[in-house]
């Protein structure tokens, strides 16, 4: 733990974004990380689709509270099913709309396969539904689940955008969630597509501050040599390439 949080302040991010700790021993060494290392946190929080339904919903509500008790910068939530109706879905976003309306905590519902916002219709119905539904915008699932690279004038994006206050910054493509290596020359137009629609959420938002994590992930989104199971591209140095290619947009700011 010490050692990510070093490297992360070490190549110029100002938090991290991490799965709410279950072991008290765990909990206690990333306090003390972030305070050693001046690092703010963002909590990944989520339904367990594993449960039956109202138990994930009281399981849901209830893991809540300790996270909120670490007064993160804000709770990024993986939430509900994508084989469950609006209604259903809708439920788990009504938990967490009162408990960041009580707390103060920004609680932002991801973009993500397998959840209620797996696809851009889906969440453009939900964000009728939800007036109060703010979301984490990982467009990079999108691309692959309609199989396109959706740029930044889709009429059906462009309901969506103002309700977005994070993003997961990563290169999706129509045959897949992470492209093998966002440097790479052949993937220069969706890596641009992508950051012309990180940039315009951050250009029309409100925050003083907006909150970015840089989420490249490993084996397997991160392909691999057959047989040998070799990364073909470096995790690390992809998220903060990602991270320098956002900053340089507003370098002339």
């Amino acid at each position: 733990m010490d050692e990510f949080l070093k490297r992360a302040k070490n190549d110029g991010y100002d938090g991290v974004e991490l799965w709410f700790p279950n072991s008290q021993e765990i909990q206690e060494e990333l306090k003390a990380g972030l305070e050693k290392y001046d690092l703010k946190i963002i909590f990944l929080h989520g339904t367990n689709k594993g449960l039956p339904y109202e138990e994930g919903l009281k399981a849901y509500e209830d893991g809540l509270q300790p996270i909120i008790a670490w007064n993160p910068v804000k709770i990024n939530s993986h939430t509900g099913s994508d084989y469950w109706t609006l209604e259903e879905n809708k439920a788990f976003i009504d938990v967490t709309t009162k408990a960041s309306k009580e707390s103060g905590i920004p609680i932002v519902h991801e973009t993500h396969r397998s959840r209620f916002s797996f696809n851009v219709p889906l969440t453009v119905e939900m964000v009728k539904q939800a007036p109060d539904l703010r979301l984490n915008l990982d467009i990079s699932h999108w691309m692959v689940v309609h199989e396109r690279l959706i740029g930044l004038k889709d009429p059906l994006l462009q309901q969506i955008l103002p309700r977005v206050d994070h993003i997961h910054a990563r290169v999706g493509f129509a045959e897949g969630p992470q492209v093998n290596n966002p440097a790479a020359p052949e993937w220069k137009s969706a890596l641009d597509i992508h950051l012309d629609i990180w940039e315009n959420i951050i250009r029309n938002s409100d925050h003083e501050v907006y909150s970015i994590t840089t989420e490249f992930g490993p084996p397997p989104y991160l392909p691999t040599v057959p047989f040998s199971n070799v990364p073909i591209a470096d995790q690390w140095e992809a998220n903060v390439f990602i991270m320098k290619a956002i900053k340089e947009r507003f370098a002339n700011d």
